[in-house]
């Protein structure tokens, strides 16, 4: 038993937040590494958590900030989230202000970590920000369209549950034979350009012909959004948060008559095996420029320490040369008019010792990442600590 949480938050929406992440605050590095600094891109190059370490790094695109994310950790549980906001960042903030804490609770009240936990913490934070919707939509009709992406995953007792809602991606490293580093993805996209998609989209809806468009070489839902499952966007789950036909880029051609988005995440359970060595989370700003196996090969080749960043510069550097340009130049974009070259990216890699897998109950020495990492005592989570 113990009796602390260390909550390791790279929750980087607010402005401060941002700040202590700067080489000035943390000691990182903050993107540089010689020639032109990116103030774009931030990174915490090593942590431990309780099964081995892990490492982040961020790479803004958008005016404001719109991914969240952040790792939680105790003696005998790691939980990641990794949430990819569009339309805004209000969806993404509340996903981790809440979910960690939903999970907590239904952990407790049912004395274990199980799919149907998951499932419910991310129901519980559905209906919750549906609330938010409900409460302030006549002073901000807008946020009826605001939504997120969310994939989660928790390590407990030599078990990875992962939960995904969207097209972010978790994606395990594991030698295969001889010894060669495999890309096993744990996550489907919930995205209308994968076939399979479309046609559950079409099953579902066998009276809308226009459930799935091709608009401008990409599939959309509605011809508005290409995400089929998230967090929030509550005007196409619910005829109540309907938007005024005037805001031409959420209007629909006809009301809505059933929910063409859903909060139901896919999940997957995995027991770890000593082959299993890392996990990559990331949004798909990631995986735009580098496939499965890539990212699992610059993980596996090279050190840990600044390996999120790492991953990060490459995917930089694939989208600088796909627009024909140097990456030192594409670092010198401002935010908003960097979107037109790559989206928000968000990173955390997670390595796996099986050593502490197998002695689990050993605590975690406390960490000491100064600017954000909270040390947070027993007054918040001490209903929990048997399984945290």
């Amino acid at each position: 038993m113990w009796s602390w949480l260390t909550k390791i938050s790279a929750c980087l929406g607010p402005v401060r937040r941002h700040a202590r992440t700067r080489k000035d605050e943390d000691g990182s590095d903050n993107g540089r590494g010689g020639g032109v600094a990116d103030d774009l891109l931030w990174s915490r190059d090593i942590g431990r958590h309780a099964a081995g370490e892990f490492s982040f790094a961020v790479a803004q695109a958008n005016e404001t900030l719109e991914d969240h994310s952040q790792v939680e950790t105790g003696a005998a549980a790691t939980f990641v989230g990794v949430y990819d906001g569009h339309g805004g960042a209000e969806a993404s903030r509340f996903i981790s202000d809440h979910l960690f804490a939903h999970l907590i609770r239904l952990a407790q009240e049912n004395g274990t970590i199980s799919e149907d936990v998951v499932r419910s913490a991310f129901s519980a934070t559905e209906e919750g920000f549906l609330t938010l919707v409900r409460r302030t939509r006549f002073i901000k009709p807008l946020i009826a369209a605001v939504g997120s992406c969310c994939l989660v995953g928790v390590i407990w007792r030599g078990t990875l549950y992962v939960a995904n809602l969207g097209d972010s991606r978790a994606v395990v490293g594991s030698l295969g034979r001889s010894n060669k580093i495999v890309a096993d993805p744990l996550t489907i996209d919930h995205n209308a350009s994968v076939e399979e998609v479309r046609q559950e989209l079409i099953s579902r809806h066998p009276d809308d012909s226009q459930i799935v468009v091709l608009k401008h070489g990409v599939w959309r839902i509605k011809g508005i959004i290409q995400v089929s499952r998230t967090i929030g966007d509550a005007y196409l789950k619910r005829r109540e948060f309907a938007l005024d036909p005037s805001i031409t880029r959420f209007r629909l051609s006809e009301p809505l008559r059933r929910p063409v988005l859903t909060a139901e995440p896919s999940i997957c359970t995995r027991a770890l095996h000593p082959q299993d060595k890392f996990i990559i989370f990331a949004t798909d700003g990631l995986w735009e420029h580098l496939t499965n196996q890539q990212a699992v090969e610059i993980v596996y080749n090279n050190p840990r320490r600044g390996i999120a960043k790492r991953l990060v510069r490459a995917a930089l550097q694939q989208a600088a040369q796909k627009r024909e340009m140097r990456y030192d130049d594409l670092k010198k974009v401002e935010k908003g008019v960097r979107r037109f070259f790559h989206d928000d990216i968000t990173v955390v890699v997670v390595y796996i010792d099986h050593g502490l897998l197998q002695h689990r109950d050993t605590s975690v020495p406390e960490l000491s990442v100064r600017g954000f990492v909270d040390s947070v005592g027993p007054s918040r989570f001490s209903d929990v600590t048997a399984i945290f």
